[in-house]
């Protein structure tokens, strides 16, 4: 029996390691199934899927110039199908659209500014400059005196 890319064989399982399992056939050859290529499920321990010794389905995915075999369980199976064509979540994530959110305001910080509308206002644009001018010089003061309290003035005079 020779083994060619994309054919399903039997084999026997002859070592474990932490990245994947050692699968050996009836002919000699020998091949490697990644972590990977285990289960279509997540694997973190190939022990809890598979045993030395045990008999295992594997496809051939790969035979390298060098004579590495590379195999695969989870793609031996009749009922597989590749992430890609799957119609669960985890397959294909899906994703919400961007939407930008105005941040949300701070109330009783300096410089909390309400906005009004200009439709609202009957005034002239010269007014509505000088209520702005008003407000903001308002602000600002509020700004310096919460400024200077957080300078470390204590009641005996500056440290």
């Amino acid at each position: 029996m020779r083994l060619e890319v994309d054919g399903i064989y039997e084999g026997k399982v002859k070592s474990i390691t932490k990245y994947g399992a050692f699968v050996s056939f009836e002919n000699g050859q020998s091949g490697m199934v990644h972590i990977s290529e285990v289960s279509s499920s997540f694997v973190s321990e190939i022990k809890d899927f598979l045993q030395e010794g045990q008999s295992v389905k594997v496809k051939v995915l790969s035979i390298g110039d060098d004579g590495k075999i590379s195999l695969s369980i989870k793609k031996a199976d009749e009922n597989y199908v590749p992430s890609d064509k799957r119609n669960d979540r985890k397959a294909k994530p899906q994703r919400r659209p961007f939407v930008s959110k105005p941040p949300a305001p701070m109330p009783g910080k300096p410089g909390d500014f309400e906005w009004t509308s200009s439709k609202n206002n009957s005034g002239s644009f010269e007014d509505m400059m000088s209520k702005f001018k008003q407000n903001s010089e308002e602000k600002i003061s509020e700004l310096k005196k919460a400024n200077d309290v957080g300078k470390g003035y204590s009641r005996r005079g500056r440290r």
